[in-house]
Formats: structure tokens, sequence, C-alpha cells
């Protein structure tokens, strides 16, 4: 639809009349006598002479022309607007961050793939975490990885391809080989600091317990609620192993239970697919429909209308002008004697 965006600029066409009246006549330069006794040849012929003047008659063509360039300007001050069809985008309210455990242990192969070849803890995690990455199709997604320290593989984005891609070039122990969860917690509350998100998710996933964070896991996971941030854990691997190997299920289960998450235990690969699963269903798309408008500005057009006219005007007349004058002297021409 059209829409002006300063419709009350047409209230200056009520000034048309105005505008006839002040407007000038088409000036022409011609050609004049000019004589140095010209008082005294008055004197002799008693007449008072007078400046001269030539006022010319408005050509008829300006009195369609100048109410259409009248137009032609206000329309274009009142800046109309073609508004196109709405457009709905939707966008995802939730922010959610993958925290992947690449120490040491789980390079273990205690998993199998749909074929039945042992494949190790991470690449298990890599295949099921994949799958889940694609089904989140609305939500941005983060991925931090994390050893003896945590490090940001992906901040948050909508370009799920790049956190595929980067989680399938993770390697265990590229991050150390010890399993720093309270720091990989407190590296995630400090990236949901500038997520302006309604809904703040970590899934952490990890097959062992906190052997070098400088936060206690379940101290960050207390921050992590104060922020209003929830966070899904994931045990991986073997329950019965021992030393640093062995998972620390209580503290797991704290670290949900303060951020109102879920625990969750993986044994196999149909266990951890299954989580996923059922992390879809405990995590619903969360998502707003935002409608906008495209908007076209047109002014330009009846703007360009009225210099284009404008200007053809003025060289036409202008071309007449000289093709009379060029007939006037010729027919002076030919009327002197001999």
């Amino acid at each position: 639809m059209l829409q002006f965006e300063h419709p009350w600029f047409f209230l200056l066409l009520l000034a048309q009349p105005l505008v006839w009246w002040l407007s000038p006549p088409y000036k022409e330069q011609r050609e004049s006598l000019q004589i140095p006794y010209l008082q005294r040849l008055a004197g002799l012929t008693r007449q008072e002479p007078s400046k001269a003047a030539v006022v010319l008659r408005r050509p008829r063509a300006l009195l369609f022309l100048l109410p259409l360039w009248w137009a032609l300007i206000v329309t274009a001050l009142a800046r109309p607007v073609w508004l196109a069809d709405p457009i709905d985008k939707t966008e995802s309210t939730r922010d959610l961050m993958l925290l992947v455990d690449l120490s040491g242990s789980m390079e273990t192969e205690d998993f199998k793939d749909p074929q039945g070849k042992r494949i190790s803890r991470l690449d298990a995690v890599k295949m099921v975490l994949g799958d889940f990455v694609e089904r989140r199709k609305s939500d941005r997604l983060g991925l931090i990885v994390f050893g003896n320290e945590p490090y940001l593989q992906v901040p948050f984005t909508r370009d799920h391809e790049v956190v595929r891609a980067l989680l399938g070039q993770t390697r265990t122990k590229m991050a150390g080989v010890q399993t720093a969860i309270g720091d990989a917690i407190g590296l995630a509350i400090k990236h949901f600091e500038s997520s302006k998100s309604e809904h703040r998710t970590a899934v952490l996933l990890t097959d062992g317990n906190d052997t070098g964070s400088k936060v206690p896991p379940r101290k960050a996971a207390e921050i992590a609620s104060q922020r209003g941030i929830t966070i899904h854990t994931v045990a991986v691997g073997d329950p019965k192993a021992a030393g640093e190997e062995k998972m620390d299920i209580e503290a797991l289960q704290a670290i949900s239970v303060a951020t109102k998450g879920s625990f969750f235990r993986a044994d196999d690969r149909a266990q951890l697919d299954g989580i996923y699963r059922q992390l879809d269903e405990i995590e619903p798309e969360k998502i707003k429909t935002v409608s906008y408008r495209p908007r076209f500005p047109l002014f330009h057009w009846p703007a360009g209308a009225f210099l284009v006219t404008f200007l053809a005007y003025h060289f036409l007349m202008r071309t007449i002008t000289r093709f009379r004058r060029g007939g006037d002297i010729l027919v002076s021409a030919m009327r002197r004697p001999g």
C-alpha cells in the first residue's frame, strides 16, 4: 500500500493561486534600437518617454504545467513510501550452550556405533550431539570444550553448521587431560552475560569428576542459578571407573538441582541418544514471531518528474524563441530595398 510520511504537506496545495500569482511570465530577449538623442526627439514630438518594457503573456501550457509542478513538489515533500506485504520472522527466545569434556578418559572405547563397531566416548558424543544440534532449528547455540582449561569453541550463533563442523574437529586431550567442570561452567556464565535471551540453558557432558577447577562446580552452579541459567548434566561412560576417571554422580546431580535442570546418565550410545531426545521434550523450542513491513521510498519519482518536465519546458521555449528570432531577421532582410 502507498503511504505518506508527512501528509500535512498536502495543505500547501491550497497555496496554488498564490504560486500562480507570484510566478513570473516567461521572458525572452529581443533586438532593440538605441539612439543618443531620444530626449531631444521626444521634445520635438511633444511626447513623454517612458522606460521600455515588454510584458509577455504566460504561455497556455503553463495553465496546466504550473499546477502540475506544484503538485509534484508537494507530493515529494510529503515523502511517499510503498509498504510491502508484512514479513514474519521467527526467532528463538533461547540461547543454548554445549559444554563438552575433552579429557583423556573421553578416548575410552566403550561405546558402539550403529554398525556395532566400538568407538570412543567422544566419537559417540559427536554423533549424537550432531543430531541434537540439527534439531535445534531456531536456538542460538554455543560450544565450550574443556580439559585442564575451558575454551570457547563457538560463540552463540544460529549457524548450526559451524557448530557441527567445529564439534567434529575436536579431539581428546586437545584442552588437556584433566576435567575442569567448575571452570567450564564459569566460562559459560561469562558468555551468557551478553545474552539478551529470555531462556538460558547449558548442557554439560562429562565422563569424570572435577580434577582441576579454580571454582568448585557447586559454587559455579549457584552463580549460574542466580543468573537464571539452567544446566542439564549428562554423565557418560562407566560408572564403576575409579581414580580420576571416576564419575562424581553426586556433584553432577547437585549442579542440575541447583540450576533447576535435569541429570542423565548414559552407559551406551542408545541411552545417550535417548537423553538428547528427552532434552528435546524438556527444552522445547521457545520462539517468537517478529513481523515487519519493508518500506521503499518513492519521493524521487515526483521530484524527478518535476525536474524533467521543468527542464523540457524551458528547453522547448528557448528553441521556439530562437526560431522566432531567426524568422524576424529573415522578414526584415526581405523588406529592405534592392
